[in-house]
């Protein structure tokens, strides 16, 4: 397999994963075979264990169609990182801790290396709303922010009636895009909303714009910046 190669100055961004897998076996079957057209640069399996299976200075195939901000079709600007989980179709499991503990470090690593900001921490679902959900709602972005990896809200009082459904839908999209959100689809709103609050609001991830998931937006694209 040949992959191009890039400068370390390309990297701004990781990309987080699940597996999507019945096993790590096919999983790692599937991300070093060719044929596949699906690789990453590690996986991290249930006990910990990180697999460098593409050399950071190469594009692994990892984010297909794909915005964030300025940028288009992530692969050539980015780390993608697998964690080993069945997913949403053969049962969606907690991350385990050791798991998570050996993201924070490798994190860390990659954001000293390559200066990576802490908005380009990002799921697959936040670069590819309409077509993928994963890392998933069980995926502990509150814990990595608390670890100075990814950003998240802070703790926002909830009033009398805040998860009433609002009308202002206008509003919302506006403070996605300054997030760094591009796939913008009105006719597929249910489906970004669900993936915001996948990492956003996961106790209650419905699809509908409510009050208290468009207070999180408003918090967040105050702390963005359009680049």
């Amino acid at each position: 397999m040949i992959l191009k190669q890039r400068s370390n100055k390309s990297i701004t961004a990781i990309i987080l994963h699940y597996t999507g897998m019945q096993s790590e076996r096919e999983s790692l079957k599937k991300l070093t075979n060719p044929k596949s057209k699906v690789s990453c640069h590690y996986l991290i399996n249930r006990k910990g264990k990180v697999f460098s299976l593409v050399k950071d200075n190469h594009i692994a195939w990892h984010a297909g169609k794909s915005m964030w901000k300025k940028y288009r079709n992530l692969n050539k600007n980015s780390i993608g990182v697998e964690l080993v989980n069945k997913g949403h179709k053969y049962g969606y499991q907690k991350f385990t801790k050791v798991q998570i503990n050996r993201l924070v470090i490798l994190c860390r690593n990659l954001k000293k290396k390559y200066r990576i900001k802490n908005q380009f921490i990002l799921g697959h679902s936040d670069i590819a709303p309409l077509r993928k959900i994963d890392p998933g709602e069980k995926f502990p972005w509150k814990y990595l922010s608390s670890k100075n990896i990814g950003i998240y809200p802070k703790k926002i009082k909830i009033k009398n009636g805040f998860q009433l459904k609002t009308k202002n839908n206008k509003a919302f999209f506006k403070n996605l895009y300054k997030i760094g959100y591009r796939y913008l689809n009105k006719r597929l709103q249910n489906r970004i909303i669900k993936n915001f609050q996948r990492r956003y609001r996961q106790k209650k991830v419905n699809g509908f714009l409510d009050k208290e998931t468009l207070k999180i937006s408003d918090i967040l694209a105050k702390k963005s910046n359009i680049s």
